[in-house]
Formats: structure tokens, C-alpha cells, sequence
């Protein structure tokens, strides 16, 4: 068996497989993303369920900006992240008492389940019914394969480990623009291919869920020590790991004295990666990325690009998107953080003005752009997905996993999920009608949202680059801000 050295770790066939195996939890939310937008716009769909949008959308005269405006369909895309809400503070008891393997069982099971409902849906409450299981089957998912890739990562690779969430979720969301533009003339039943498609990378996990081991920290966390150790050698691929062994045995006696989790979060000690995880999902929301992701082809549909042509501008800015990921895998453990995030800022905030200039000026209620402003446009939100898939997306995730200490991980990290899924449903729930009032100056909202996250970035956020998980204390007590919540100690 081929193997790369690396430090006090050798990086095995299984090591790699277990890491894309658990990926794939990623690939569900992605596909996910990826296929709301497309079924919501398919006219079957649309006339079987949501009838007033399609009398709308074939009016002679509509609104470029207010022909999908309809609060039961988004409804429709946002009872989900609802649904995933409630599930993540669940799922954080399941990481905690189950561990991460069976939870991440449990996501499958509940993602294939609501994949059938909804392909099978012949009335509205079926298809919310749908929507809510996969919905817990997002909210088991995200709260578990984040942490599990940052807990049997080596250190060294940490980032580009975690990062492999972020960037099967890039590559749900560009394999379903593609089913969506296959499916999209498949009539009357396109629309129940590309969701009941939604099994596959759900099955895939659930064979994983046979092939990967539990994480080290989470077996020896539940008194498994013998357990832990063996999986510390398979996720290690060498024999001497005793001194990572002692490490997390120390870190989990002091998690075992920690009773109330969530209550401890409340301690002034939590408070900054407590603070950094939320805000840096709210802000990943308030990029707008989600509302670009979700309504790509509704959005270039507004343009003036026919159906087919919304889906294909659609499946370019989802390639645009995996192949930037690779760029977060290859700097994040080199470049660092930090200098991502900002990076990202400043070329996001330039795509997303100059986006709003154009469409202000030159998309009215009525009429399309013309074929080079919106070949413009297209580009422009290219280099928007580009930059948000090498920073914020990935990194959303991957600095909650890595920040809170073994005692409030889960709990951390679920306040971490649930902030985001709490954010993207009100993204998806008012985009539209935010689309239909403000217009182009929609653009200059999340715009405005871009240099706030900016300047908390500048002023709140640490370097974690090469940081041991339970030694990141340290960084807090060296930040001149968040140093004062260990003034006591």
C-alpha cells in the first residue's frame, strides 16, 4: 500500500477513504442546495404545486424581478434549513453519547428517506414532509462530519482535511445544476428525477458509515481508551502515537468534568470561539452566496437567458465553484486563514457592486439585458463564487470545528450549525420577495454586509494555522481582545 509520509502519520488508502467517505455527507447538502433552485423554477413542478407562480411566470408582462415571489414557495427550499435547525441540537446529544459514526448513519438514513417522499410527493404537505427529513438528515450531517474530518485529521493537514466537506458540497451543488439542466425537459417528471436522485450521495454515506472508523476523541471520550487507541493508530496509519494518545485522554478527563456542555459555553472562557463560530455563519449567509446558489438559475432567468440557458449559466458558476475549492486545499494550511477571509472580502465586494451598477441601470421591471451585459454579469458572479469558495464557504466550517475545546465541541459546533441553518432559511425564505422590493439594490445590500464581515475579521478573528485543537486556549489569551475573557485565570 502506497503511503505519503507525513510527520508522525502516514496518509494510507484508508485514511483517504475514510476522509471521502465521510465527505460525502458534504455532497448531500450540496446536492441539495444545488437542485432547489433548478426544480423550483421547472414549470411541472411549478403547475403541479405552486400554480399562482406559474400563471405569473407565463404573463405576458411580468416583473423580471417579482415572478417568483411566493412565500409557500420558498417555503419550500427554507422548511428544510428549519428542519436542520432543530436536528443539529439533536444530533449534538447523538455526536456526544452515540459518537460520530452512528450519527453520521443516522443523516443518511433520514436524507434517503426524505429523498423518496419527495420524489413520490403527490400533494404539497408530501413534498414539506420530504423537505423535513431532509432536513434532519442536513442538520445529522453538518453538526457530525465537520468535526469527524477535524478529529482524525493530522494537524499538518487539518485544514485541507475539513475542507473536503466544503468541497463535496460544491460538487452536490454543481452535479445537481447538471441533473437539473438533464431533467429539466424530461416532462412531467423531471422534477421528481432530480430529487429522488438525492438518495445517491445519501447511500453512498450509509456505506461509508461501514467502511470508516469512529474518531479517537469521541471513542475515548466515551471511556473506550482500548478502542480509541486502535483507531488512533488506523486514522494515524503508524503504531507509535502515544503522545497524541495522552493528549486526548487529558482532554477528555476535563471534558468528562463538564457537565452541562451548553451551560458551559455561557463561561467567559468560551465566549470567543462561541462568538467567532456564530458570526462567521451569519456572515457566510449575509455574503449573499446562498441566494446566489439557491436561485442561480431563477437569477439568470431575471436576466433574460431562457430556461436551458439559466441552468447552463448555472452549471458554469458550480464548476467555477468546485475548481476554486481545490485553491482553499492547497493555501488554507500554507496562506493561513486570515488572510483568505480578507482576501476574499475585497474581491466579493467588488463583484457584488459592479454586479448591482449593472443590473441597476440596465435591468428594468421589464425587457432583459442584452446578450453582453449579461454575458458581464455571468462573469462577475463567477469571480463572486470563486472567491467565496476559497474562503468563507470552507472556512465557515472548518475554524467552529477547530476553535472549541474537546468539553463544548459538539455543543459548540451545533450552536455553529444551527446559526447557519437558522440564516440560510431566512435567505431562502425572503430572498425573493427581497429581489422582487429591492431590486439591483439587493446586490448592494449584501455588499454592505461584506465590509462589516471584513472588519470583524481584521479585529476578531485569530490565525489557527498549524494550532493544536486543545491547545488554541493559547490564542485566545495572546488575542488583545479576547485575552480580557481570561483575565480571572
Amino acid at each position: 500500500m502506497s503511503t505519503i509520509q507525513a510527520n508522525n502519520s502516514k496518509i494510507t488508502v484508508y485514511v483517504v477513504s475514510c476522509w471521502i467517505f465521510a465527505a460525502f455527507g458534504g455532497l448531500m447538502f450540496g446536492y441539495d442546495i444545488g437542485i432547489s433552485g433548478g426544480v423550483s423554477g421547472m414549470d411541472d413542478f411549478l403547475l403541479k404545486f405552486f400554480p399562482n407562480v406559474y400563471e405569473r411566470k407565463l404573463h405576458a408582462k411580468e416583473n423580471n424581478y417579482c415572478k417568483y415571489d411566493d412565500q409557500l414557495l420558498q417555503l419550500f427550499t427554507s422548511s428544510l434549513y428549519l428542519s436542520a435547525l432543530v436536528s443539529s441540537f439533536f444530533a449534538s446529544k447523538a455526536c456526544s453519547a452515540l459518537g460520530r459514526r452512528p450519527t453520521i448513519f443516522m443523516a443518511s438514513v433520514f436524507f434517503i428517506a426524505g429523498a423518496v417522499i419527495s420524489a413520490a410527493s403527490e400533494h404539497r404537505w408530501m413534498l414539506i414532509v420530504g423537505r423535513i427529513l431532509f432536513g434532519v438528515g442536513v442538520g445529522f450531517g453538518n453538526e457530525t462530519v465537520p468535526l469527524f474530518l477535524t478529529e482524525v485529521a493530522p494537524i499538518q493537514l487539518r485544514g485541507a482535511v475539513n475542507i473536503m466537506f466544503q468541497l463535496f458540497v460544491t460538487i452536490g451543488i454543481f452535479i445537481a445544476n447538471l441533473v437539473n439542466y438533464a431533467t429539466s425537459n424530461m416532462h412531467p417528471n423531471g422534477w421528481r428525477v432530480s430529487l429522488g436522485l438525492a438518495a445517491v450521495p445519501a447511500l453512498m454515506l450509509l456505506v461509508g458509515c461501514f467502511v470508516i472508523t469512529d474518531t479517537p476523541a469521541s471513542l475515548i471520550e466515551r471511556g473506550k481508551d482500548e478502542q480509541g487507541k486502535a483507531a488512533l493508530k488506523k486514522v494515524r496509519g503508524v503504531d507509535d502515537v502515544e503522545v497524541e494518545f495522552k493528549e486526548i485522554v487529558a482532554a477528555c478527563e476535563q471534558a468528562k468534568a463538564v457537565k452541562h456542555p451548553f451551560r458551559n459555553l455561557m463561561k467567559s472562557a468560551s465566549i470567543p470561539p462561541l462568538v467567532i463560530a456564530i458570526f462567521l455563519q451569519v456572515f457566510q449567509q449575509f455574503t449573499g452566496i446562498n441566494a446566489i446558489m439557491f436561485y442561480a438559475p431563477v437569477l439568470f432567468q431575471t436576466m433574460g437567458f431562457k430556461s436551458d440557458g439559466a441552468l447552463l449559466s448555472a452549471v458554469i458558476t458550480g464548476l467555477v465553484n468546485v475548481g476554486s475549492t481545490f485553491v482553499s486545499i492547497y493555501a488554507v494550511d500554507k496562506v493561513g486563514r486570515r488572510k483568505l477571509l480578507l482576501q476574499a472580502c475585497c474581491q466579493m465586494l467588488i463583484s457584488q457592486l459592479a454586479i448591482g451598477i449593472i443590473l441597476s441601470f440596465s435591468l428594468k421591471e421589464t425587457g432583459t439585458l442584452d446578450r453582453t451585459l449579461a454575458t458581464i454579469v455571468v462573469i462577475l458572479v463567477c469571480t463572486y463564487v470563486m472567491s467565496f469558495a476559497w474562503s468563507w464557504g470552507p472556512l465557515g466550517w472548518l475554524i467552529p470545528s477547530e476553535t472549541f475545546p474537546m468539553e463544548t465541541r459538539t455543543a459548540g459546533f451545533a450552536f455553529a450549525v444551527s446559526t447557519n441553518m437558522l440564516f440560510t432559511s431566512i435567505i431562502a425564505q425572503a430572498f425573493l420577495t427581497m429581489l422582487c422590493k429591492m431590486q439591483a439594490n439587493i446586490f448592494f445590500f449584501f455588499s454592505g454586509w461584506i465590509v462589516v464581515m471584513g472588519l470583524f475579521v481584521v479585529f476578531l478573528v485569530p490565525e489557527t494555522k498549524g494550532v493544536p485543537i486543545d491547545g488554541m486556549v493559547d490564542v485566545w489569551k495572546s488575542h488583545p481582545v479576547w485575552k480580557r475573557c481570561f483575565k480571572n485565570e
